[in-house]
C-alpha cells in the first residue's frame, strides 16, 4: 500500500499479487504496466505517494486457487481496515476502483461494465481489473478507450500536477 496526507488520487484494487506480494511493491506486474498506460502516468508518478495513494481491498496476498489464479481478498480487511486509512489521506479528490472487489465494496451490486460504463460516480470512478484477460473485454468495449480512458486522463493530469 502507499498512503500519503498529501495525495488528491487513491487508487484500490484488489489484492496483492504473487509478484507484487514478492516485490513489496504493488502492481509491479503486467496488470500493473497496463493501469498505467491506461491512465498514461509513468512509474513515477505513480510509485510517489504525494501523487497517488494505493490501497488494497486485502491487505496481504490471499493466496492461489486450486486452478490457477489469485484467491479473492479476504472480505474482512476492507471493512475493518479502509475507514482507518481513509483518515489519513483527507485531500482525496478521486478514488479509482480497480476491478469487481472495489466496485462492489464501494458502489454496490451490479455488472462491473454497467459500473464503468456509468462512469464516475461522486469521487469513484470504476475501472475494469487490468489484468490479461481484460484484453477480449477492451475489445467488445470500444467506449472504455475512445471515451472512458481520456476523460479519465485528463482528470488524473489536474489532480496529480501539484
Amino acid at each position: 500500500m502507499q498512503v500519503s496526507a498529501q495525495a488528491r488520487v487513491l487508487l484500490i484494487g484488489q489484492a496483492p499479487g504473487t509478484k507484487a506480494h514478492l516485490s513489496g511493491r504493488p502492481f509491479t506486474d503486467a496488470s500493473g504496466d497496463r493501469l498505467r498506460a491506461w491512465l498514461a502516468i509513468t512509474p513515477e508518478i505513480f510509485y510517489d505517494p504525494t501523487k497517488l495513494c494505493i490501497l488494497p481491498m486485502g491487505l496481504c496476498y490471499p493466496g492461489r486457487l486450486p486452478k490457477g489464479g489469485d484467491c479473492p481478498p479476504r472480505p474482512l480487511c476492507a471493512p475493518l481496515w479502509h475507514s482507518r486509512f481513509l483518515a489519513l489521506m483527507p485531500r482525496i479528490e478521486l478514488v479509482l476502483l480497480v476491478g469487481s472487489y472495489a466496485i462492489k465494496h464501494y458502489l454496490g451490486p451490479g455488472l462491473m461494465t454497467d459500473h464503468v460504463r456509468r462512469g464516475r460516480a461522486g469521487k469513484f470512478w470504476p475501472l475494469p481489473h487490468p489484468s490479461w484477460r481484460t484484453g477480449h473485454w477492451e475489445r467488445q468495449n470500444p467506449w472504455f478507450t475512445h471515451a472512458t480512458l481520456p476523460a479519465l486522463r485528463a482528470e488524473l493530469c489536474r489532480l496529480t500536477a501539484q
